[in-house]
């Protein structure tokens, strides 16, 4: 028997907001079965919801999770997927290892920012 979970369940189970799962549905990720005004979502539903908050949780944009989604749908389905994957997570590190590296430039400049203002308050003889 095919088990469907409602939009309250979803929304409690993955910690979500009911616009999160209608945005979701209104990009086209996910596709709930409708009963008069109640969506349904089937287990397929539910996978991909979770896949859809992971990609968020580590970065991804709309866009990019909606790739990744098609290219399972498509030729050659899941190696496809997978190979676009590893691409997307590779992009992904590096865009966040260029960002580390910003931030440790941008603290070392606000200390060299301070050893000159400290340098130069000892100067004019004001304490610290």
């Amino acid at each position: 028997m095919n088990k469907y979970y409602s939009i309250t369940e979803l929304t409690r189970e993955f910690g979500v907001s009911t616009r999160t799962l209608r945005f979701y549905e209104d990009e086209g990720l996910i596709h709930p079965e409708r009963r008069g005004r109640t969506r349904l979502f089937r287990s397929a539903d539910r996978r991909l919801i979770m896949e859809i908050l992971r990609g968020r949780r580590i970065g991804f944009t709309i866009a990019e999770i909606r790739e990744i989604i098609q290219v399972y749908k498509d030729p050659p389905g899941e190696s496809g997927q997978l190979r676009l994957l590893m691409k997307r997570v590779e992009e992904k590190r590096d865009e966040l290892r260029q960002k580390r590296k910003d931030i440790d430039d941008t603290l070392e400049e606000l200390g060299n920012v301070e050893e000159a203002c400290l340098t130069r308050l000892a100067e004019i003889g004001v304490s610290t």
